[in-house]
Protein backbone atom coordinates (compact mmCIF):
# COMPACT_ATOMS: atom_id res chain seq x y z
CA UNK A 1 0.00 0.00 0.00
CA UNK A 2 3.01 2.35 0.50
CA UNK A 3 4.47 1.64 -2.56
CA UNK A 4 1.07 2.32 -4.12
CA UNK A 5 0.98 5.72 -2.37
CA UNK A 6 4.03 6.92 -3.22
CA UNK A 7 3.52 6.17 -6.86
CA UNK A 8 0.13 7.85 -6.84
CA UNK A 9 1.70 10.84 -5.16
CA UNK A 10 4.51 10.69 -8.01
CA UNK A 11 2.15 11.47 -10.68
CA UNK A 12 1.75 14.88 -11.93
CA UNK A 13 -1.44 15.92 -13.20
CA UNK A 14 -0.30 18.74 -15.55
CA UNK A 15 0.70 17.30 -18.72
CA UNK A 16 2.87 19.42 -21.16
CA UNK A 17 3.21 19.17 -24.83
CA UNK A 18 5.15 20.70 -27.32
CA UNK A 19 5.36 20.34 -31.17
CA UNK A 20 8.03 19.41 -33.84
CA UNK A 21 9.30 22.30 -35.55
CA UNK A 22 12.11 20.42 -37.62
CA UNK A 23 13.98 16.84 -38.06
CA UNK A 24 17.44 17.06 -39.04
CA UNK A 25 19.62 14.24 -39.30
CA UNK A 26 19.58 12.83 -35.84
CA UNK A 27 17.85 15.34 -34.20
CA UNK A 28 14.31 16.62 -33.54
CA UNK A 29 13.82 20.33 -32.77
CA UNK A 30 10.78 21.11 -30.60
CA UNK A 31 8.94 24.22 -29.32
CA UNK A 32 6.76 24.62 -26.90
CA UNK A 33 7.17 23.76 -23.13
CA UNK A 34 10.65 24.04 -22.90
CA UNK A 35 10.34 25.44 -19.36
CA UNK A 36 9.38 21.85 -18.25
CA UNK A 37 12.70 20.56 -20.22
CA UNK A 38 16.06 20.10 -19.28
CA UNK A 39 18.97 17.86 -20.53
CA UNK A 40 18.11 14.80 -19.91
CA UNK A 41 14.99 15.17 -19.39
CA UNK A 42 12.48 12.56 -21.03
CA UNK A 43 9.43 13.24 -24.34
CA UNK A 44 7.76 11.21 -26.09
CA UNK A 45 6.98 12.27 -29.81
CA UNK A 46 3.64 10.96 -31.59
CA UNK A 47 4.19 9.63 -34.87
CA UNK A 48 1.27 9.05 -37.64
CA UNK A 49 0.58 5.97 -39.52
CA UNK A 50 -0.77 4.12 -36.39
CA UNK A 51 3.04 3.73 -35.35
CA UNK A 52 3.68 4.03 -31.28
CA UNK A 53 4.98 7.23 -29.54
CA UNK A 54 8.61 7.61 -30.09
CA UNK A 55 10.76 8.03 -27.02
CA UNK A 56 13.26 10.46 -27.06
CA UNK A 57 15.83 12.57 -24.12
CA UNK A 58 16.19 16.20 -24.77
CA UNK A 59 20.12 16.67 -25.13
CA UNK A 60 20.40 20.27 -25.84
CA UNK A 61 19.12 23.77 -26.58
CA UNK A 62 19.59 25.91 -30.00
CA UNK A 63 18.01 29.24 -29.17
CA UNK A 64 14.11 28.99 -28.76
CA UNK A 65 14.23 25.41 -29.40
CA UNK A 66 15.02 22.31 -27.36
CA UNK A 67 17.14 19.56 -29.30
CA UNK A 68 15.44 16.17 -29.29
CA UNK A 69 17.25 12.81 -29.63
CA UNK A 70 15.05 9.96 -30.42
CA UNK A 71 15.44 6.23 -28.96
CA UNK A 72 14.69 5.10 -32.29
CA UNK A 73 14.15 5.33 -35.85
CA UNK A 74 12.40 8.94 -36.82
CA UNK A 75 10.34 7.33 -39.57
CA UNK A 76 6.37 8.61 -39.23
CA UNK A 77 8.11 11.95 -37.60
CA UNK A 78 5.83 14.92 -38.90
CA UNK A 79 6.41 18.67 -38.48
CA UNK A 80 3.87 20.04 -35.95
CA UNK A 81 3.55 16.66 -34.31
CA UNK A 82 2.64 16.37 -30.76
CA UNK A 83 5.74 16.19 -27.92
CA UNK A 84 4.60 15.26 -24.83
CA UNK A 85 6.96 15.72 -21.80
CA UNK A 86 7.91 13.64 -19.07
CA UNK A 87 8.94 15.22 -15.83
CA UNK A 88 9.82 12.59 -14.25
CA UNK A 89 14.02 11.32 -14.33
CA UNK A 90 14.63 8.05 -16.29
CA UNK A 91 14.48 5.20 -13.96
CA UNK A 92 13.89 1.33 -13.67
CA UNK A 93 12.63 -0.67 -11.20
CA UNK A 94 14.58 -4.13 -10.56
CA UNK A 95 14.17 -7.28 -8.43
CA UNK A 96 16.13 -10.40 -7.97
CA UNK A 97 13.84 -12.24 -10.15
CA UNK A 98 16.11 -10.44 -12.86
CA UNK A 99 18.55 -12.93 -12.12
CA UNK A 100 18.75 -15.40 -14.86
CA UNK A 101 16.96 -12.83 -17.72
CA UNK A 102 18.18 -11.06 -20.42
CA UNK A 103 17.10 -7.47 -20.45
CA UNK A 104 17.15 -4.30 -23.12
CA UNK A 105 18.48 -0.99 -22.26
CA UNK A 106 14.59 0.06 -20.90
CA UNK A 107 14.52 -2.85 -18.41
CA UNK A 108 12.25 -4.94 -21.07
CA UNK A 109 12.62 -8.71 -21.03
CA UNK A 110 14.01 -9.55 -24.26
CA UNK A 111 14.58 -13.52 -23.57
CA UNK A 112 11.24 -14.86 -24.34
CA UNK A 113 10.82 -16.08 -20.66
CA UNK A 114 7.70 -13.65 -20.40
CA UNK A 115 7.03 -10.58 -17.80
CA UNK A 116 9.50 -9.02 -15.72
CA UNK A 117 8.69 -8.47 -12.52
CA UNK A 118 8.81 -4.93 -10.76
CA UNK A 119 11.07 -3.98 -7.67
CA UNK A 120 9.69 -2.02 -5.16
CA UNK A 121 12.00 1.04 -5.59
CA UNK A 122 13.06 3.18 -8.79
CA UNK A 123 16.56 3.32 -9.19
CA UNK A 124 17.60 6.21 -11.52
CA UNK A 125 19.94 5.24 -14.48
CA UNK A 126 22.08 8.31 -14.34
CA UNK A 127 22.74 8.26 -10.64
CA UNK A 128 25.51 9.95 -9.06
CA UNK A 129 28.16 8.28 -7.68
CA UNK A 130 28.36 7.54 -3.75
CA UNK A 131 30.61 10.64 -2.11
CA UNK A 132 34.28 9.82 -1.84
CA UNK A 133 34.14 10.43 2.26
CA UNK A 134 31.12 8.00 2.76
CA UNK A 135 31.78 5.07 1.14
CA UNK A 136 34.09 2.37 2.58
CA UNK A 137 37.72 1.15 1.19
CA UNK A 138 38.16 -2.17 -0.97
CA UNK A 139 37.90 -5.42 1.06
CA UNK A 140 39.57 -8.82 0.91
CA UNK A 141 40.61 -9.94 -1.91
CA UNK A 142 38.94 -11.89 -4.16
CA UNK A 143 38.84 -15.27 -5.77
CA UNK A 144 38.47 -14.62 -10.08
CA UNK A 145 38.92 -18.43 -10.61
CA UNK A 146 41.48 -17.31 -13.75
CA UNK A 147 45.27 -18.18 -12.50
CA UNK A 148 46.66 -15.26 -14.82
CA UNK A 149 44.69 -12.65 -13.02
CA UNK A 150 44.69 -13.86 -9.75
CA UNK A 151 48.30 -14.57 -9.41
CA UNK A 152 50.04 -11.37 -10.99
CA UNK A 153 46.96 -8.73 -10.92
CA UNK A 154 44.99 -10.25 -8.00
CA UNK A 155 41.72 -8.25 -7.57
CA UNK A 156 40.01 -6.93 -4.05
CA UNK A 157 36.76 -6.84 -4.12
CA UNK A 158 35.03 -3.40 -4.61
CA UNK A 159 38.14 -2.75 -6.89
CA UNK A 160 37.53 -1.76 -10.63
CA UNK A 161 40.10 -3.35 -13.40
CA UNK A 162 39.88 -2.36 -17.39
CA UNK A 163 40.81 -4.71 -19.57
CA UNK A 164 42.55 -3.32 -22.68
CA UNK A 165 42.72 -5.72 -25.75
CA UNK A 166 42.01 -5.88 -29.67
CA UNK A 167 39.21 -6.93 -31.48
CA UNK A 168 39.42 -10.94 -31.72
CA UNK A 169 41.96 -11.58 -28.47
CA UNK A 170 39.09 -13.68 -26.20
CA UNK A 171 38.19 -10.52 -23.87
CA UNK A 172 34.27 -12.01 -23.88
CA UNK A 173 35.77 -15.78 -23.23
CA UNK A 174 37.36 -14.02 -20.32
CA UNK A 175 34.31 -12.13 -19.31
CA UNK A 176 32.73 -15.65 -19.18
CA UNK A 177 35.40 -17.08 -17.18
CA UNK A 178 35.36 -14.87 -14.97
CA UNK A 179 31.10 -14.60 -14.85
CA UNK A 180 31.34 -18.37 -13.97
CA UNK A 181 34.05 -19.20 -12.17
CA UNK A 182 34.76 -15.94 -9.62
CA UNK A 183 33.37 -16.29 -6.19
CA UNK A 184 30.80 -13.96 -5.70
CA UNK A 185 26.78 -13.63 -5.34
CA UNK A 186 25.52 -11.50 -8.27
CA UNK A 187 26.82 -10.81 -11.72
CA UNK A 188 25.61 -8.17 -14.04
CA UNK A 189 26.81 -8.50 -17.75
CA UNK A 190 26.66 -5.76 -20.15
CA UNK A 191 27.01 -5.64 -23.52
CA UNK A 192 26.87 -2.64 -25.09
CA UNK A 193 27.43 -2.26 -29.07
CA UNK A 194 27.63 -5.52 -29.06
CA UNK A 195 27.05 -7.79 -32.54
CA UNK A 196 23.70 -9.00 -32.97
CA UNK A 197 25.32 -12.18 -34.16
CA UNK A 198 26.94 -12.86 -31.17
CA UNK A 199 25.18 -12.26 -28.34
CA UNK A 200 23.11 -15.74 -28.48
CA UNK A 201 26.34 -17.44 -28.94
CA UNK A 202 27.80 -15.48 -26.35
CA UNK A 203 24.84 -16.16 -23.43
CA UNK A 204 24.16 -19.56 -24.56
CA UNK A 205 27.65 -20.71 -25.24
CA UNK A 206 30.12 -18.64 -23.50
CA UNK A 207 28.64 -18.04 -20.65
CA UNK A 208 26.46 -21.50 -20.20
CA UNK A 209 23.41 -21.88 -18.86
CA UNK A 210 25.14 -22.09 -14.68
CA UNK A 211 27.03 -18.39 -15.37
CA UNK A 212 23.56 -17.04 -16.35
CA UNK A 213 21.72 -18.79 -13.26
CA UNK A 214 23.02 -15.48 -11.25
CA UNK A 215 23.61 -13.07 -13.87
CA UNK A 216 21.29 -9.93 -15.14
CA UNK A 217 22.79 -10.04 -18.82
CA UNK A 218 21.90 -6.10 -20.32
CA UNK A 219 22.25 -5.79 -24.29
CA UNK A 220 22.21 -3.23 -26.80
CA UNK A 221 23.45 -4.12 -30.01
CA UNK A 222 25.28 -2.14 -32.41
CA UNK A 223 22.56 -1.37 -35.05
CA UNK A 224 20.51 0.40 -32.12
CA UNK A 225 20.78 4.18 -31.79
CA UNK A 226 23.16 5.89 -29.83
CA UNK A 227 21.11 6.67 -26.75
CA UNK A 228 20.05 3.48 -26.32
CA UNK A 229 23.55 2.16 -26.09
CA UNK A 230 24.57 4.30 -24.01
CA UNK A 231 21.75 4.05 -21.68
CA UNK A 232 22.37 0.57 -21.71
CA UNK A 233 25.51 0.79 -19.52
CA UNK A 234 23.53 3.32 -17.38
CA UNK A 235 20.61 0.29 -17.22
CA UNK A 236 24.12 -2.21 -16.65
CA UNK A 237 25.22 -0.08 -13.25
CA UNK A 238 21.33 0.65 -11.90
CA UNK A 239 20.85 -3.17 -11.69
CA UNK A 240 24.59 -3.75 -10.41
CA UNK A 241 23.64 -1.17 -7.75
CA UNK A 242 20.55 -2.55 -7.20
CA UNK A 243 21.87 -5.59 -5.85
CA UNK A 244 24.36 -4.30 -3.88
CA UNK A 245 21.79 -2.25 -2.05
CA UNK A 246 20.43 -6.41 -1.38
CA UNK A 247 23.72 -6.97 0.42
CA UNK A 248 24.91 -9.28 -2.35
CA UNK A 249 28.43 -9.08 -3.62
CA UNK A 250 28.30 -7.91 -7.16
CA UNK A 251 30.47 -8.43 -9.90
CA UNK A 252 29.61 -6.36 -12.82
CA UNK A 253 31.36 -7.15 -16.48
CA UNK A 254 30.82 -4.25 -19.31
CA UNK A 255 31.54 -5.14 -22.58
CA UNK A 256 32.55 -2.29 -23.49
CA UNK A 257 33.05 1.19 -22.68
CA UNK A 258 35.24 2.20 -25.90
CA UNK A 259 31.55 1.45 -27.17
CA UNK A 260 29.54 3.61 -24.37
CA UNK A 261 32.40 6.40 -25.47
CA UNK A 262 31.21 6.33 -29.52
CA UNK A 263 27.33 6.33 -28.43
CA UNK A 264 28.22 9.57 -26.38
CA UNK A 265 30.22 10.93 -29.37
CA UNK A 266 27.75 10.35 -31.21
CA UNK A 267 25.32 12.06 -29.54
CA UNK A 268 27.43 15.21 -28.60
CA UNK A 269 28.29 15.81 -32.30
CA UNK A 270 24.86 15.87 -33.30
CA UNK A 271 24.16 18.14 -30.31
CA UNK A 272 26.99 20.52 -31.75
CA UNK A 273 29.84 20.27 -29.74
CA UNK A 274 32.67 20.74 -30.86
CA UNK A 275 34.81 17.57 -31.78
CA UNK A 276 38.29 16.70 -29.81
CA UNK A 277 41.25 14.37 -30.01
CA UNK A 278 39.80 11.64 -32.50
CA UNK A 279 36.81 13.48 -32.93
CA UNK A 280 35.32 12.25 -29.16
CA UNK A 281 33.74 15.73 -27.68
CA UNK A 282 34.35 17.10 -24.16
CA UNK A 283 31.27 15.24 -22.57
CA UNK A 284 33.05 11.87 -23.25
CA UNK A 285 35.42 12.51 -21.28
CA UNK A 286 33.19 13.91 -18.56
CA UNK A 287 30.65 10.95 -18.75
CA UNK A 288 33.63 8.30 -18.35
CA UNK A 289 34.23 9.15 -14.34
CA UNK A 290 30.30 9.47 -13.71
CA UNK A 291 29.85 6.13 -15.11
CA UNK A 292 32.73 4.03 -14.02
CA UNK A 293 33.50 5.58 -9.88
CA UNK A 294 29.25 4.22 -9.99
CA UNK A 295 31.12 0.94 -9.31
CA UNK A 296 33.81 0.10 -6.13
CA UNK A 297 33.49 -0.08 -2.32
CA UNK A 298 30.10 0.55 -1.02
CA UNK A 299 28.29 3.76 0.79
CA UNK A 300 28.50 3.67 4.60
CA UNK A 301 25.12 3.39 5.18
CA UNK A 302 23.42 6.03 8.25
CA UNK A 303 23.80 2.74 10.80
CA UNK A 304 27.85 2.62 10.45
CA UNK A 305 27.28 -0.79 8.36
CA UNK A 306 29.31 -0.69 4.82
CA UNK A 307 26.92 -1.50 1.51
CA UNK A 308 28.50 -4.60 -0.02
CA UNK A 309 30.89 -3.73 -3.09
CA UNK A 310 30.89 -3.40 -6.87
CA UNK A 311 33.83 -5.75 -8.02
CA UNK A 312 33.71 -4.07 -11.81
CA UNK A 313 35.82 -5.38 -15.26
CA UNK A 314 35.19 -2.94 -17.99
CA UNK A 315 36.63 -3.76 -21.22
CA UNK A 316 38.54 -1.11 -23.70
CA UNK A 317 38.93 -1.48 -27.19
CA UNK A 318 42.47 0.15 -28.20
CA UNK A 319 42.39 1.25 -31.80
CA UNK A 320 45.02 -1.18 -33.95
CA UNK A 321 46.67 -1.88 -30.61
CA UNK A 322 47.38 1.47 -29.36
CA UNK A 323 47.23 1.85 -25.83
CA UNK A 324 47.52 5.69 -25.69
CA UNK A 325 44.44 6.28 -27.79
CA UNK A 326 41.83 9.05 -25.86
CA UNK A 327 39.82 6.54 -24.27
CA UNK A 328 42.16 3.80 -23.25
CA UNK A 329 44.38 6.82 -21.61
CA UNK A 330 41.20 8.23 -20.15
CA UNK A 331 39.99 5.17 -18.39
CA UNK A 332 43.27 4.14 -17.31
CA UNK A 333 43.56 6.96 -15.52
CA UNK A 334 40.37 6.31 -13.63
CA UNK A 335 39.79 2.89 -12.86
CA UNK A 336 42.26 0.42 -10.36
CA UNK A 337 44.63 -1.34 -12.45
CA UNK A 338 44.47 -2.71 -16.14
CA UNK A 339 44.63 -5.90 -17.72
CA UNK A 340 46.62 -5.85 -20.91
CA UNK A 341 45.67 -9.10 -23.93
CA UNK A 342 48.07 -9.19 -26.82
CA UNK A 343 47.51 -10.12 -29.97
CA UNK A 344 50.64 -11.86 -30.25
CA UNK A 345 50.47 -13.54 -27.62
CA UNK A 346 46.36 -15.37 -28.80
CA UNK A 347 48.25 -15.81 -32.08
CA UNK A 348 50.33 -18.62 -30.63
CA UNK A 349 47.59 -20.11 -29.29
CA UNK A 350 47.78 -18.87 -25.49
CA UNK A 351 44.69 -17.94 -23.59
CA UNK A 352 43.42 -16.34 -21.64
CA UNK A 353 46.36 -14.20 -23.84
CA UNK A 354 47.00 -11.90 -21.05
CA UNK A 355 50.61 -9.52 -20.94
CA UNK A 356 50.97 -10.32 -16.98
CA UNK A 357 54.37 -8.05 -17.35
CA UNK A 358 52.12 -5.06 -19.09
CA UNK A 359 49.25 -5.51 -16.32
CA UNK A 360 49.36 -3.71 -13.21
CA UNK A 361 46.81 -3.96 -10.18
CA UNK A 362 46.74 -1.19 -8.24
CA UNK A 363 45.75 -2.93 -4.71
CA UNK A 364 48.99 -4.87 -5.38
CA UNK A 365 51.59 -5.88 -3.51
CA UNK A 366 49.01 -4.94 -0.08
CA UNK A 367 46.82 -7.68 -0.87
CA UNK A 368 49.28 -10.49 -1.26
CA UNK A 369 51.48 -11.88 1.68
CA UNK A 370 55.16 -11.94 1.69
CA UNK A 371 55.79 -15.86 0.48
CA UNK A 372 53.42 -14.97 -2.43
CA UNK A 373 55.03 -11.10 -3.08
CA UNK A 374 58.53 -13.45 -3.48
CA UNK A 375 56.99 -16.39 -5.94
CA UNK A 376 55.48 -13.25 -7.92
CA UNK A 377 58.53 -11.70 -8.17
CA UNK A 378 60.89 -14.70 -9.38
CA UNK A 379 57.92 -15.48 -11.93
CA UNK A 380 58.07 -12.25 -13.34
CA UNK A 381 61.97 -12.07 -13.39
CA UNK A 382 61.96 -15.17 -15.36
CA UNK A 383 58.95 -14.21 -17.83
CA UNK A 384 60.75 -10.64 -18.34
CA UNK A 385 64.15 -12.15 -19.08
CA UNK A 386 62.80 -14.36 -21.90
CA UNK A 387 60.60 -11.91 -23.07
CA UNK A 388 64.20 -9.98 -23.33
CA UNK A 389 65.94 -12.27 -25.17
CA UNK A 390 62.86 -14.27 -27.26
CA UNK A 391 64.15 -13.15 -30.50
CA UNK A 392 67.41 -14.31 -29.88
CA UNK A 393 66.79 -17.37 -28.19
CA UNK A 394 64.48 -17.98 -31.34
CA UNK A 395 66.72 -18.05 -34.09
CA UNK A 396 69.49 -19.63 -31.81
CA UNK A 397 72.08 -17.31 -31.37
CA UNK A 398 71.70 -16.79 -27.60
CA UNK A 399 74.35 -19.35 -26.13
CA UNK A 400 73.22 -21.16 -22.97
CA UNK A 401 75.33 -20.04 -20.00
CA UNK A 402 76.03 -16.40 -20.99
CA UNK A 403 73.40 -15.42 -18.28
CA UNK A 404 72.17 -17.85 -15.25
CA UNK A 405 68.80 -15.95 -14.94
CA UNK A 406 68.42 -16.20 -18.87
CA UNK A 407 68.74 -20.03 -18.75
CA UNK A 408 66.78 -20.90 -15.68
CA UNK A 409 64.20 -18.62 -17.71
CA UNK A 410 64.53 -20.63 -20.64
CA UNK A 411 64.11 -24.27 -18.27
CA UNK A 412 60.88 -22.71 -17.00
CA UNK A 413 59.26 -21.32 -19.75
CA UNK A 414 57.82 -24.56 -21.11
CA UNK A 415 55.86 -24.51 -17.47
CA UNK A 416 55.12 -21.02 -16.94
CA UNK A 417 53.20 -20.70 -20.17
CA UNK A 418 51.23 -23.62 -19.75
CA UNK A 419 50.19 -21.99 -15.93
CA UNK A 420 49.18 -19.46 -17.91
CA UNK A 421 47.05 -21.08 -20.41
CA UNK A 422 43.65 -22.04 -19.34
CA UNK A 423 40.62 -23.85 -21.02
CA UNK A 424 37.53 -21.49 -20.52
CA UNK A 425 36.06 -24.60 -18.19
CA UNK A 426 38.90 -24.75 -16.44
CA UNK A 427 38.36 -22.93 -12.65
CA UNK A 428 41.35 -23.22 -10.63
CA UNK A 429 40.77 -21.27 -7.38
CA UNK A 430 43.51 -18.46 -5.84
CA UNK A 431 45.58 -20.75 -3.03
CA UNK A 432 45.95 -23.61 -5.78
CA UNK A 433 47.57 -21.08 -8.12
CA UNK A 434 49.96 -20.02 -6.01
CA UNK A 435 50.88 -23.46 -4.73
CA UNK A 436 51.24 -24.66 -9.04
CA UNK A 437 53.19 -21.59 -9.00
CA UNK A 438 56.00 -22.00 -6.69
CA UNK A 439 56.20 -25.85 -7.46
CA UNK A 440 56.72 -24.68 -11.00
CA UNK A 441 59.38 -22.17 -9.32
CA UNK A 442 61.35 -24.70 -7.17
CA UNK A 443 61.47 -27.38 -9.93
CA UNK A 444 64.74 -27.64 -11.98
CA UNK A 445 68.48 -25.51 -11.26
CA UNK A 446 68.93 -23.28 -8.21
CA UNK A 447 67.68 -19.72 -8.74
CA UNK A 448 70.29 -17.96 -9.14
CA UNK A 449 71.61 -15.30 -6.35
Amino acid sequence: MRNLVSAINAVDPLVVTGKVAAVSGLLIEARGGISRLAVGARAEIGRGRGLDALPAECVGFQGEKALLMPFGPVEGVAPGADIRIIDTAASVRPSLAWLGRIVNAFGQPIDGKGPLPVGPAPYPLRAPPPPAHARGRVGERLDLGVRAMDVFTTTCRGQRLGIFAGSGVGKSVLLSMLARQATCDAVVVGLIGERGREVREFIEETLGEEGLKRAIVVVATSDEPALTRRQAAYMTMACAEYLRDQDLEVLCLMDSVTRFAMAQREIGLAAGEPPTTKGYTPTCFSELPKLLERAGPGPIRPDGTEAAPITALFTVLVDGGDHDEPIADAVRGILDGHIVMDRKIAERGRFPAIDVLKSVSRTMPACQTLPERELNRRARQCLSAYSNMEELIRIGAYRAGADPIVDRAIALNPALEGFLTQAPEDATRLDESFTRLEAILNQGMAEPA
